[in-house]
């Protein structure tokens, strides 16, 4: 039997701090090198539907941690033009299957997952990396955002929010993060949200930056998750040559993003994050800008939904298929 999780039910099966120490264990265990994680294909989709150009773009993202008892495939579709629908700009699957047989046990959706496993990223950076209190400025106010400073949130002491988009999706942001117990407010420029803040978190689709290097005070830690690809760019090149220190995630592929492409640096000057979580690397004092830099990956996806997988299979949650 093959168990099918939907997003609701795996709401309820998620605790962020919890999960922060899934995450924190499987980004350890790939700097490690402990982990298989195939390059992710990625193709155009819907040309020759609508128009001779391509609607979105598809993904398998597959993974496996050594010595878990799973292996996992996220399967993603990302299309750009879907908020004009009223939909989602991404969709995500995760098939989780047993690492003994292949057996398929569960089919969940992993949008949620993805948000969840992505916030932990800057929860456990600021955790290592920021001076606290924390005063979180953050640019961008979707879904990422919000996983973000709750992430943070959860892992550190928050003192304050200040949320900015070019949007009126930021008063529902602040709104929503006051729901969860937050100071958050809506502010009217990126340069307000950077100002006074110590930590900083970007989570936008942007091409260009979107707030100037020097709007960033001393001390400060910069989160960048939005840009993933070479043409997408959200920090000044000034934002890096003020850093002391930048982490990636995935060191390789952050070299290749539009942030670190705009720069002279390469991978061999990026500190793989895990570093910072070992305790090999880190703040050497409160005066130092330090940037951390991500493009995720999916090993955090296979390590997040064996959590869920085992959380649902405990409370008994989900639907089971024969397939």
């Amino acid at each position: 039997m093959t168990l099918v999780l939907s997003d609701s039910e795996i709401g309820g099966l998620l605790d962020l701090e919890s999960l922060a120490a899934v995450v924190e264990e499987a980004l350890v265990k790939q700097g490690a090198g402990e982990v298989e994680r195939p390059e992710r294909p990625h193709y155009p989709v819907g040309e020759g539907l609508d128009s001779e150009d391509p609607l979105g773009t598809g993904l398998a993202m597959p993974a496996y941690v050594h010595g878990d008892p799973y292996f996992a495939t996220k399967l993603v579709g990302l299309f750009e033009d879907n908020p004009s629908r009223g939909l989602p700009t991404i969709h995500a699957q995760v098939v989780l299957a047993d690492a003994r047989t292949g057996q398929p046990l569960s089919f969940m959706d992993g949008t949620r997952i993805t948000n969840a496993r992505t916030g932990c990223i800057g929860g456990l950076a600021a955790r290592e990396l920021a001076v606290e209190p924390v005063r979180l400025g953050v640019v961008g106010a979707g879904a990422q955002a919000r996983w973000q400073t709750r992430a943070i949130a959860a892992l550190t002491d928050v003192e304050r929010v200040a949320v900015y988009s070019p949007s009126d999706s930021k008063y529902d942001c602040a709104a929503d993060l006051r729901e969860h117990g937050l100071d958050a407010e809506a502010v009217e420029t990126a340069e307000d949200a950077v100002a006074g803040a110590n930590v900083v978190v970007t989570a936008t689709t942007a091409t260009e930056p979107v707030f100037p290097a020097s709007a960033l005070e001393a001390g400060t830690l910069v989160v960048a998750v939005g840009a993933f690809n070479a043409e997408m760019q959200e920090l000044e090149p000034a934002v890096f040559g003020r850093a002391a220190r930048v982490f990636a995630d995935v060191p390789g592929e952050v070299a290749e993003t539009g942030d670190v492409a705009a720069t002279s640096l390469g991978e061999a000057d990026l500190i793989p994050l895990s570093d910072a979580l070992t305790g090999a690397a880190g703040r050497e004092s409160d005066d130092e800008v330090v940037v951390v830099d991500s493009v995720g990956s999916a090993v955090l996806d296979a390590a997040a939904a064996s959590y869920v997988y085992d959380a649902a299979v405990e409370a008994g949650v989900g639907t089971d298929l024969s397939l």
